[in-house]
């Protein structure tokens, strides 16, 4: 691919950035939709929002707002722009519509979807509402937006046990992560009923897996997602959300880390960490990769894969999403 002189200057500093984890030979790839992305956003007042789990050239060079799922709530909020772009999935796009109605949300790619969202449906929550009457239900983000407005309240990886005991229920259900859900019961005195989704990236990882690695790399500290198997977590040094795992490298600096979560985010987290020694056994997610320069270049050049969420589904889940948002 030729890309121009001009372009390659333009974008030397955002290269600058990123040249511990693309390599140079890479560069010109990026550079022409980069530059493209910038100058549009301008012109379309248009943000980005991008999932930690997106790639180190989204992530670093054209987002304006990163983190984890929580995060991207926040800032589809109170962003100010018209347009939103959401580089992560679907379910994120719809809770972004749904907080932020009177923008305009972009999809890159409506085919981002995600395991855990298609595990459960509204029909399914109010089975589970017959079957247990009484019960507060709470809905990982990890859920459409159908859903979202079926259930009590939301939650995120990093804010889950909180939610759960927020309610001062002796019994609630959490949606649809098995293994979130079974990880936070065991925080609490609360007793937490599941559902048995599983996210197809972290459910891969072994308890087996971590002991090798502690025998392959001596001194290595494991930081696991909550969406990952009790045995896994139980094996792990730490556990959190995306962005608690971005803020335990950064406070404790550990010389050689490896973070059992999708694979970009390793990527994104050793670009500001150069000196740690990021050990890879990630698994990548298929949805998450969908997204990439070409296809947020051509969402904002074309306003395309507008989200909508309908109007009567979007007031009921936002109850549920603000709730979340309020603790």
């Amino acid at each position: 691919m030729t890309v121009s002189t001009e372009v390659l200057a333009r974008t030397a500093p955002l290269y600058e950035r990123v040249r511990s984890v693309i390599p140079a030979i890479e560069w010109p790839a990026f550079a022409d939709d980069i530059d493209a992305i910038l100058r549009l956003k301008r012109e379309r007042d248009a943000v980005i929002l991008a999932h930690n789990y997106q790639t180190p050239e989204i992530f670093h060079c054209v987002a304006d707002f990163v983190g984890d799922s929580l995060a991207l709530a926040r800032h589809a909020r109170s962003v100010q722009a018209g347009t939103i772009v959401l580089a992560g999935v679907v379910f994120m796009a719809e809770t972004a519509k749904i907080l932020a109605p009177e923008k305009t949300v972009l999809i890159p790619d409506v085919q981002a979807g995600c395991s855990l969202a298609e595990s459960i449906t509204a029909a399914d929550v109010r089975l589970l509402r017959q079957s247990h009457p009484g019960v507060p239900i709470i809905a990982y983000v990890n859920t459409s937006a159908a859903v979202k407005a079926e259930v009590d309240i939301c939650c995120t990886s990093g804010n889950a046990k909180s939610v759960v005991e927020s309610l001062g229920a002796p019994r609630v259900i959490m949606l649809p992560d098995e293994y979130l859900a079974r990880n936070v019961a065991a925080e609490t005195n609360v007793e937490v009923l599941s559902w048995a989704g599983h996210c197809e990236v972290h459910e891969l990882f072994t308890a087996a897996e971590v002991r090798q690695l502690r025998e392959d790399y001596p001194g290595v500290v494991v930081l696991a997602h909550p969406e990952c198997p009790p045995d896994v977590v139980a094996a792990a040094d730490f556990t959190g959300s995306t962005a608690a795992m971005s803020g335990y490298v950064e406070m404790h600096s550990p010389p050689r880390v490896v973070l059992l979560t999708e694979c970009s985010m390793s990527d994104n987290v050793a670009v500001e960490h150069p000196s740690i020694d990021f050990i890879r056994p990630c698994n990548l997610c298929p949805h998450m990769k969908r997204i990439t320069l070409s296809n947020i270049r051509a969402a904002l050049e074309r306003n395309q894969h507008i989200v909508e969420v309908e109007t009567s589904v979007a007031e009921r889940a936002r109850l549920a999403v603000e709730r979340m948002l309020a603790l």
